[in-house]
């Protein structure tokens, strides 16, 4: 999508810089990046580093932990579409043998499997993947903890067994699907497997003295998709753009919508967190953001994107603890969506209408409930309540004549129109409630019939 805004004001580019100098600073790591998109396209990026003279740049490689899992969600996502599978398979009906029951590929995505958080001992993440060769070897004798489907507990287990799913149902390894339906396709050069000259080494900082010592840089084997990837803050801020709005070559928008709805409750305490089909989902500052962080030894990052305001951010440090790249990234999108609101676009009539479907349009009453019915671009309608809150619903139109709910109340319920003998419109049915002209009108089609002494007083 072409960004409809030009360069960002000077103010707000020294406001975003000052949140990356502030970032480095106070939270004591080597080496720290930050960027920036718009409507799709990156329009700044900054750096700071403890080399006096040289910063790294959005072209610079990190290691992205766990930003990897929705890279390995996205795979999933298109075995789905292509009907090769369905996100409320049991696992074992594509992977058998796994001993983890009837555990679905959707519980697996939105991480309420109850597979435990991590594989058996050592630390998987500072070891050689060599010595976890098996699915077995990451799961351990117990790898259950609770029962599927009731509580959100992250899973890095989970991501192996969905990155095996893709490999069994592809037929060839997880990182070459990848690269070729994921990678190449959008032009994510600078993501890979392994690092590639330019890239940051990870560090690790003495938490009581400013100094620092090399972390190990494991290739993590079958635990490669739910942490494996590097890649640099340009590349990402094209990922955010393709989670945003699709590309046909990859998902369509349909399907990224469906990724980014909640589909699990968040943990107990935690009602500005969500997880949708790989991406994590909060609320800052009353602003609604999608994206996922991440960290391995080393390396900590974050995404976020504002799907509202246009705007995504990346921050991306080389160390194992210390800033919080997801904190960081959401201040910067906040610092571009208040400083620089997006700009609407411009109102345009329709280039035509059916007069069957403009005659549907102003007020409707379900029982004394006052709702009026507006007509959106591409056939589609809207239902909304006059007054206060209520059951507001977007409408698709079906090539049948009916109409299919995408959000709110009546979502996945039919819209349908009932017309008398001579064709007059009598009234809507959504989800089976009659939406009348007329609130209780005597001579409506009202469920259950109305007083025929009609209104009164008291």
């Amino acid at each position: 999508m072409t960004s409809s805004f030009e360069a960002l004001l000077p103010g707000t580019e020294r406001a975003l810089l000052h949140r990356v100098a502030t970032a480095q600073a106070e939270g004591r790591t080597p080496s720290l990046v930050g960027a920036v998109a718009r409507d799709g396209r990156m329009v700044w990026e900054g750096g700071r580093s403890c080399v006096v003279g040289h910063a790294p740049d959005a072209d610079t490689q990190y290691r992205i932990g766990s930003i990897t899992k929705p890279f390995t969600a996205v795979l999933v996502m298109r075995l789905r579409d292509e009907g090769l599978l369905d996100l409320g398979d049991p696992l074992e009906r594509h992977l058998p043998g796994t001993g983890v029951g009837d555990v679905t590929i959707a519980q697996l995505l939105c991480h309420s499997s109850g597979l435990a958080a991590e594989s058996p001992s050592p630390w998987w993440e500072r070891t050689p993947g060599t010595g976890r060769p098996a699915l077995a070897d990451v799961l351990g004798e117990r790898p259950v903890l609770h029962p599927a489907g009731r509580r959100h507990h992250y899973s890095n287990t989970g991501y192996t067994l969905l990155g095996s799913l893709v490999q069994a149902v592809r037929g060839v390894p997880w990182e070459e699907a990848l690269a070729v339906e994921v990678l190449e396709p959008l032009g994510l050069e600078r993501t890979t497997i392994r690092p590639v000259t330019p890239h940051a080494g990870g560090w690790a900082v003495h938490p009581w003295a400013d100094v620092m010592l090399p972390e190990p840089l494991e290739d993590l084997g079958l635990m490669a998709p739910a942490g494996q990837l590097w890649s640099t803050a340009a590349d990402l801020c094209r990922f955010a753009a393709f989670l945003a709005e699709g590309d046909e070559r990859v998902l369509g928008a349909e399907t990224l919508r469906e990724m980014r709805t909640p589909a699990v409750a968040p943990e107990a305490g935690d009602w500005d967190g969500g997880y949708g089909l790989g991406l994590q989902l909060v609320r800052r500052d009353g602003r609604a953001l999608v994206g996922h962080s991440g960290s391995l030894p080393g390396f900590v990052a974050g995404l976020w994107m504002s799907v509202e305001d246009g705007v995504a951010a990346v921050v991306l440090a080389n160390a194992t603890s210390g800033p919080l790249p997801g904190v960081v990234a959401a201040d910067l999108v906040r610092i571009v969506a208040e400083a620089e609101p997006r700009m609407p676009a411009p109102w345009r009539p329709l280039p035509e209408i059916d007069p069957t479907l403009l005659e549907l349009t102003g007020p409707w009453y379900w029982g004394t409930y006052s709702y009026g019915l507006r007509v959106l671009a591409g056939g589609g309608v809207e239902l909304c309540p006059l007054r206060g809150p209520g059951r507001a619903s977007r409408f698709r139109a079906e090539p049948d004549g009916t109409w299919t709910g995408l959000d709110g109340y009546y979502a996945g319920e039919t819209l349908r129109v009932v017309r008398r003998e001579d064709g007059s419109v009598s009234h809507l049915d959504v989800g089976s409630f009659a939406f009348t002209r007329e609130p209780y009108g005597p001579e409506d089609a009202v469920p259950g019939g109305v007083d025929p002494d009609g209104w009164r007083g008291l």
